[in-house]
């Protein structure tokens, strides 16, 4: 069939629109949207380490003390808590209290720990110390040979002490002296001079000075069979070893009490003078007064030392 004009003209257009359209270049898609950007997480802020306590400026502390404290054990068990607590480093010269106390005049020492009361008065009252604080408390006995050849058991002291050298004038007895400056010398001089009698100047025969500490004069009164004055925490700490008894003990008189001195930085401005202080702390802390209190109990049945911290010298009869 003869397609008409107009048929073929629409054909026509069709088959051109077809065409063009072929031809066109394709459309560009729209783009699609970046993702919105998510921040980072933000680093942790780092926490600082605990602070640690800056170490005392000088570390290094000189405690100058009586023997009995060392000789005893109890600056074993006391020194390292202390140094462990604190920072410091304790350098102990165990002497007597006499020596102890001329080297705190001297500036040789930062600290004492010492039992002779009338000479630590005279210490703090010629501007020598800064804090004088009590501590502690054990007692004086009279040891001997268990013969007691001067018969001084159930004796005062000024009785035996008249005894013991009314036997050592008749060659029955000895009696050995420290003759150091240490508290237990100053104690026993008092003792003869209540006695009226004065040995350490006549030096009768009978009458042995060692010059020593109370270890070594324990051992020589030991050896030689004769009376001495000790503290007890040393005598039972020694025991073991000497051939003695105890032969006096629980007078009122006999009481030995131990202070802390701070010396002061007035006199001496290099001391170690807040070494000295922390010192004195860690001693009067309870924690410290109950581990005094508690030491010796394990291996002799009794405390070798009472602490007091929380009372006066009033409290404990010294003036």
């Amino acid at each position: 069939m003869k397609l008409t004009t107009r048929n073929f003209l629409l054909t026509l257009f069709l088959v051109l629109a077809v065409a063009l359209s072929a031809c066109a270049p394709a459309a560009t898609p729209e783009p699609t949207a970046a993702p919105t950007a998510v921040p980072p997480t933000a680093e942790p802020t780092a926490v600082p380490p605990t602070a640690v306590p800056a170490g005392p400026a000088n570390p290094d502390l000189i405690l100058a003390t009586t023997t009995s404290t060392q000789d005893s054990g109890l600056l074993d068990v006391l020194i390292p808590l202390f140094e462990q607590q604190t920072g410091f480093k304790v350098k102990t010269t165990a002497v007597g209290s006499g020596a102890a106390i001329q080297m705190g005049q001297e500036g040789n020492a930062d600290v004492l720990l010492v039992h002779s009361p009338a000479a630590e008065k005279t210490f703090m009252s010629d501007g020598w110390g800064k804090e004088r604080l009590l501590i502690m408390h054990n007692d004086f006995i009279i040891v001997g040979p268990a013969g007691d050849p001067a018969a001084i058991k159930g004796l005062g002291p000024k009785d035996a002490f008249v005894a013991m050298a009314k036997a050592g004038d008749e060659g029955k007895a000895t009696f050995i002296a420290r003759a150091d400056k240490s508290g237990t010398s100053t104690k026993e001089l008092d003792f003869w001079k209540k006695a009226a009698i004065d040995p350490a100047g006549t030096k009768p025969a009978w009458y042995v000075e060692t010059g020593q500490g109370m270890g070594p004069t324990l051992t020589i009164a030991s050896e030689k069979g004769g009376y001495t004055l000790t503290d007890r925490a040393t005598f039972l700490a020694n025991k073991a070893n000497l051939q003695l008894e105890i032969l006096l003990e629980g007078n009122n008189a006999f009481l030995n009490v131990y202070h802390v001195i701070t010396v002061d930085p007035a006199k001496w401005p290099k001391v170690n003078y807040e070494g000295a202080v922390a010192f004195g702390k860690f001693m009067t802390d309870p924690a410290t007064q109950e581990v005094i209190g508690k030491f010796g109990v394990d291996k002799y049945g009794q405390a070798l030392f009472i602490g007091d911290a929380t009372k006066t010298d009033a409290d404990l009869g010294l003036k």
